[in-house]
């Protein structure tokens, strides 16, 4: 008998631990990991427009910008985000979905609103030869077709428009802390045309090869193809650690000068009590550098350097969050610098009022504050402060960058008489309402 009793002391100690451990191991189980609080993650795990091998997505994305500055033509610059001051306007509003029967998967994803007119101007590979590929594809964001293997823990082989990640920020602004990325974000690619392979080695790995047309680009700069690919690594459900490389050749007309470039990120979940008055808080860093050489620059004087930290804090079971952070950068050269819109300039046509000749130096900073509302998963209501530096006249002033009675001329040509008004410094206020169903 005594050596049954003396186990009831011991039998007692598990069942008490495992009452007291097992929502904190259902919460890090490696099969069921929960990564909602990651950057480009959020939204609800509730999927309401499945219907069958069909899971629908719909996107709302209406915002309100007030620089500061007061431009006169309300027209904002230096992101690829936020476009107009004072005017409500939907950035983006997209139908889509993804597709999975017997293996055979597709996505889809529209992009109506400002994204549709102000992310193709982004991209000079339409300038290269014929068939408006700037207009073919101005009104998606995301659409491939693919196929699964069952290897491994799986296999996914795609081709078609996707998205790069690069830079952390989601494409799109309701899967963020913030609406405004800071610069690694916002001046590095949003999405890639080419085709992809997702290796998942293990419940805790992705290897993910590309070969895509360019960097950020519908076609081909030149005669060669962009290569790269991520790596992501998700060994327990506080940490994420991805990496992305890049290689290609990404100067219109310059097919000997090749860019290289490496964005990597940290998050961390170091709280997580969703009964608690702060029911979860994350951080988030990420770096980037990179260059550009051969014909006629080297990595010595045309490169970029830029890194971003974010920390978020999440209240009342995650209905609301605050997070503050911000980021900088140097790219001499101005590689990868926005071009403001001054008289209609586009990627592919430049100007003469904001030059990206190699020595151009260009460095900046900014700071974010962000408050969100999200009384369901499906909605937030955020309201954010922006302050954003330069070291050269780089944002939209008071007398804008819009000749008087609009664009004259080539897009981005000079105007008798007349110059932008750029400044170094902006303030801005954004309130948004965006849906994700």
């Amino acid at each position: 008998m005594k050596p049954a009793t003396s186990r009831h002391p011991v039998r007692l100690a598990l069942a008490l631990a495992t009452l007291l451990l097992a929502p904190l191991v259902h919460a890090q189980s490696p099969t069921e990991p929960d990564f909602s609080w990651v950057p480009g993650n959020g939204g609800a795990s509730e999927k309401p427009l499945s219907f069958g091998a069909f899971t629908g997505e719909f996107r709302a994305d209406t915002v309100y910008h007030h620089s500061f500055n007061h431009p006169q033509d309300d027209t904002l610059s230096g992101s690829s985000e936020v476009f107009r001051h004072g005017e409500v306007q939907v950035t983006q509003l997209g139908i889509g979905g993804d597709f999975l029967y017997k293996n055979v998967m597709g996505r889809l994803m529209t992009q109506f609103g400002l994204y549709s007119q102000t992310t193709p101007r982004n991209d000079a590979s339409p300038a290269r030869g014929q068939w408006n590929l700037d207009d073919a594809y101005r009104y998606i964001s995301e659409a491939y077709g693919g196929y699964h293997f069952d290897a491994l823990r799986g296999i996914n082989l795609q081709a078609g428009i996707f998205m790069s990640y690069i830079g952390l920020w989601s494409y799109y602004n309701a899967d963020n802390w913030t609406y405004q990325p800071s610069y690694v974000s916002s001046n590095t690619p949003w999405f890639f045309n080419g085709v992809r392979a997702q290796i998942f080695v293990s419940d805790t790995l992705k290897i993910e090869p590309w070969l895509v047309n360019g960097w950020q680009s519908y076609g081909r700069f030149n005669d060669g193809y962009g290569v790269g690919g991520q790596l992501l690594w998700r060994p327990t459900g506080w940490l994420s650690v991805v990496g992305n490389q890049y290689y290609g050749t990404d100067t219109l007309g310059n097919p000997g000068r090749r860019r290289i470039h490496t964005d990597d990120s940290v998050m961390v979940k170091y709280h997580d009590n969703p009964n608690g008055f702060v029911s979860k808080a994350a951080a988030s860093v990420t770096l980037d550098a990179g260059c550009e050489f051969g014909g006629g620059v080297d990595c010595g004087s045309q490169y970029f350097l830029g890194f971003m930290a974010y920390h978020r804090l999440w209240f009342a079971r995650d209905r609301l969050a605050l997070t503050v952070g911000g980021g900088a950068i140097t790219n001499p050269g101005r590689y990868l610098v926005l071009l403001p819109p001054i008289n209609g300039t586009t990627a592919a046509s430049g100007t003469p009022y904001f030059t990206a000749n190699p020595g151009d130096r260009y460095q900046a900073y900014d700071f974010q504050v962000a408050a969100d509302v999200m009384p369901q998963p499906f909605i937030t209501f955020r309201l954010e402060f922006n302050h954003r530096a330069a070291n050269v006249p780089y944002f939209s002033g008071p007398g804008g960058v819009t000749p008087p009675g609009g664009n004259q001329g080539a897009p981005g040509s000079l105007v008798d008489g007349w110059s932008p008004d750029l400044v170094k410094r902006e303030n801005r206020l954004t309130g948004a309402l965006m849906v994700k169903l």
